[in-house]
Formats: C-alpha cells, sequence, structure tokens
C-alpha cells in the first residue's frame, strides 16, 4: 500500500531540517528591523553631536593656545643689475624686500585653572569650561648672525609680539601683554593661517626689546572654551600646570603629564607638563613666516563619562546573536518535547526581542543606560516567558526561557561595559554556550527525522 503524500504543514511539523530552514529564513526578515534600530540609534548620535557643535560654537570652541612670539622685521636685499645701451654698462639697483623673523620664549610658564560646567539643550549635553590663565616667562636676545642678516638690517622699532589662538570668540577679558616696564594691549590681526587666529601687540618700545639682556613677559587670560584646552610648547623649557573640577579628564596630545604629580579624584584633576627645545620637533626661531606646528600640541579634553548611544550601538550589534540563541532555545525545546510552534510563533518572539534595543535607546535619553538596560530587559524577558508560557503550556519551560534570557543579557551588559577584556569575556561565554547547545541536542533524534 503506497503512503499518502505528506502536506507542507505535516512536513513542518515533523521534518526538523524544514523547521531549521524556517528559523533560518525568519532570522534573516528580522535582520530588517535590527538595521533600521541601528540606523535609527546613528540618527539620534548624529543629532546629538549637532546640539553639541551648536553649543560650543556659542559658547566658545575648542581652545589651542601658541605664543607669545617675538616678531622682529628684518631688510633682504637683491641687487638687480640692468643693461644701460647709453652707458654700454650694467648699472645696479638694491631691491629691499621686509621679512620677519620669530623668536619663541626662553621660558613659557603657564598656570590654568579650568572650571567645567555642562550646558544642556531639549536632551543633550556637553561639557564646557571657562580658564583663567597665569602665563609668565621671559625672552631671550634674538640670533640674526646664522641668517647673515647685518645688525643695519634689523629693524627694532617694529618689532611686536603675537600670540595665535583657534578660539578668540571665547575671550573674556581684555588682553594686555606686560613685556619688561611696559604694557601692550593686544589686537585681532587677518592670519592667513587657516587653523589659528592672531593677535598682536603694537610696536614694542626701546626698554621692551631684548636687545641687551632678558626680557620678562606676563599675561593674564580668561577664556571660554569647550571640550579640549591645549597648548604648542614653543619655550626653550615649557611649563605647564593645570587644575580643574572635571573629574573625567583625558590627556593627549604628543606629551603627557608627569605621573609622579598627575592626580584624579572625584573633585576634579591637576596635572603638570614638562617640555624642553630638545623635546621638540621644531628650532627655537623661524625666519620667513611661522610654521604649522599645531601637530606638537598637548593638553587636555575634557569628557561625558558616560556616552549612552555609542553603548546602545554596541548593545544593537549583539542583536543578531540574541535572536538566533533565542530562536535556538525554542527549536531545541520543540525539537525534544515534539511541542509544535508555528512560524508566527516565532517571528512575535523575535519581533519582541527587537523592541528591546528600541525600549533600550528611548529610555536611555531620559535616564541612565543601567536603568534603561534594566526596564528594557526586564520588560522583553517577561513578555516572551508570558508568551512561552501560553504556547508551550508548561512553567517548566517558561523558566528555563526566562532564566536563559536573563542570562544572556546580563552577558551582553558585562561585555559592553568591558574595554580590554571584552573579546576575552565574549568568546569564553560564546564557548560556554556552544558547549551547553551541544549537550542538550544530544537527544534529538536526527536519524528518524520526517517519520
Amino acid at each position: 500500500m503506497e503512503k499518502q503524500k505528506k502536506s507542507f504543514g505535516q512536513w513542518l511539523k515533523t521534518s526538523i531540517t524544514i523547521r531549521m530552514l524556517m528559523v533560518g529564513i525568519l532570522i534573516l526578515v528580522l535582520l530588517i528591523p535590527l538595521s533600521y534600530i541601528k540606523s535609527l540609534i546613528q540618527e539620534r548620535s548624529y543629532r546629538q553631536e549637532e546640539v553639541v557643535k551648536e553649543i560650543n560654537q556659542k559658547w566658545g570652541n575648542e581652545v589651542l593656545l601658541y605664543g607669545p612670539i617675538l616678531k622682529i622685521p628684518y631688510q633682504v636685499h637683491n641687487l638687480k643689475k640692468t643693461w644701460d645701451d647709453k652707458t654700454k654698462s650694467y648699472s645696479e639697483e638694491d631691491i629691499i624686500t621686509i621679512k620677519h623673523a620669530f623668536f619663541f620664549p626662553n621660558i613659557l610658564d603657564i598656570k590654568a585653572n579650568i572650571e567645567s560646567e555642562t550646558l544642556g539643550r531639549s536632551i543633550y549635553e556637553s561639557v564646557v569650561y571657562t580658564s583663567n590663565m597665569k602665563i609668565t616667562g621671559s625672552f631671550t636676545t634674538p640670533v640674526f648672525e646664522t641668517q647673515d642678516i647685518k645688525e643695519t638690517d634689523i629693524l627694532w622699532n617694529k618689532a611686536t609680539v603675537v600670540i595665535n589662538s583657534t578660539n578668540l570668540k571665547g575671550i573674556r577679558s581684555n588682553l594686555e601683554l606686560k613685556l619688561g616696564e611696559s604694557n601692550y594691549p593686544l589686537q585681532s590681526r587677518y592670519s592667513q593661517n587657516s587653523y589659528t587666529n592672531t593677535l598682536e601687540t603694537k610696536f614694542l618700545k626701546e626698554n621692551s626689546l631684548p636687545k641687551e639682556k632678558e626680557i620678562l613677559f606676563n599675561l593674564d587670560l580668561v577664556i571660554n572654551g569647550s571640550e579640549q584646552l591645549r597648548f604648542i610648547p614653543v619655550g626653550r623649557e615649557t611649563n605647564v600646570s593645570m587644575t580643574s573640577n572635571w573629574a573625567s579628564p583625558s590627556f593627549n596630545g604628543n606629551y603627557l603629564p608627569n605621573t609622579k604629580t598627575k592626580e584624579i579624584t572625584k573633585d576634579g584633576f591637576k596635572a603638570n607638563w614638562k617640555v624642553l627645545q630638545i623635546n621638540r620637533e621644531f628650532e627655537q626661531d623661524f625666519f620667513g613666516e611661522l610654521p604649522q606646528i599645531d601637530s606638537s600640541a598637548f593638553g587636555v579634553k575634557l569628557l561625558i563619562p558616560v556616552d549612552e548611544y555609542q553603548k546602545s550601538e554596541r548593545a544593537a550589534k549583539y542583536g543578531y546573536l540574541v535572536i538566533a540563541l533565542t530562536f535556538l532555545v525554542f527549536f531545541l525545546i520543540q525539537t525534544i518535547s515534539k511541542i509544535d510552534i508555528h512560524p508566527f510563533q516565532y517571528l512575535m518572539i523575535g519581533l519582541a526581542l527587537t523592541m528591546f534595543y528600541t525600549l533600550l535607546i528611548s529610555i536611555s535619553e531620559h535616564s541612565s543606560f543601567l536603568q534603561a538596560y534594566l526596564i528594557a530587559g526586564i520588560a522583553v524577558v517577561f513578555l516572551i516567558s508570558a508568551y512561552s508560557k501560553a504556547i508551550l503550556k508548561s512553567f517548566k519551560f517558561m523558566t528555563f526561557i526566562a532564566a536563559s534570557l536573563a542570562a544572556l543579557y546580563t552577558f551582553i551588559f558585562v561585555i559592553i561595559q568591558l574595554e580590554n577584556y571584552a573579546l576575552l569575556v565574549g568568546s569564553i561565554g560564546l564557548f560556554l554556550i556552544l558547549g551547553a547547545i551541544m549537550m542538550i541536542s544530544r537527544k534529538i533524534d536526527w536519524k528518524n527525522e520526517g517519520n
């Protein structure tokens, strides 16, 4: 007697291979809403960056200070020979052009106190600061002989002092440089340097010029800025001392602070730098024009400790793993217990898992990431557990699924918090999960598939 052909629905109930294929197809389908969720997280993150940038522009952008620098013009002679047909000889004309020499300080000491605060707009925050600086140091006698510049060609009466900064808008005090016994107001000047803006004094008096002896200088500066405060070590010896009430600094640039004096507490930080000329990659004076040496800058970046969008994005990257492992648990239960689970029910479970990430990002915008993760995790675990009780008709299976999901979300949260050991912990965890699945799958009778 011929066996009756089975319908597709009967094959779906009895064939393990077909059920596996259906689960695989559903996982691929659920990648679509997951990709939209990741796009949503990125969109909200970009929006945060735009708002923070707007706040910073109005308050004051990052500060990079470059100076003070002694600027002295000098004459360059070029003889131009011209043939004269009448005299049948050459006539010479001395063409004079003006160039500038730039001399960095011998000693540069900067003491900066940074008072930070957070400014918010809607649900977004940015860290800004007001820095009170005291800049002191000295200029030594400039040396022109190395360039074969004669004393008579040096225009001492037109010497000035310049300071370059990336943030003139943030300056909150009238700048007056004391050089020797005289005071010189600083005024903004047009600069061809696209990165920094120039402040310059008027022509220096005779008694302010370091012609024969060292000249001391000092300058008080109050400036608003955001995110970063950096300096270029233009002194033959540059000493920078920083204090701040911000507890999450990131020291960056070419030079790190002295580890023996660096101190970071919950109330703020203290840091000190000492950079010598021999530590730098540029010389002490320049002839012609100032170079672009901002790559040698160092300082501090004020970090907002928690970036909720970054953590949400990292969590979303594990969405494929969560859906696949959850479906695998239901598949093993279905195969071992012979309980029918419809593909539509798998789809509902998958959509509930994707809802975790929309809940996470929306709640984290109004609270901490930990609270958002707990609320979203508990809600999804409760929803799927209640749904599994209805379709599996077993309190034992419901408890197992709830425990599995809780363990999986806890495992992912631990990985997100880790940085240096994330790969190690993740690899060990996945190895243990694989081992557990291999042990459970031993009970499946693959030989009698479809019978």
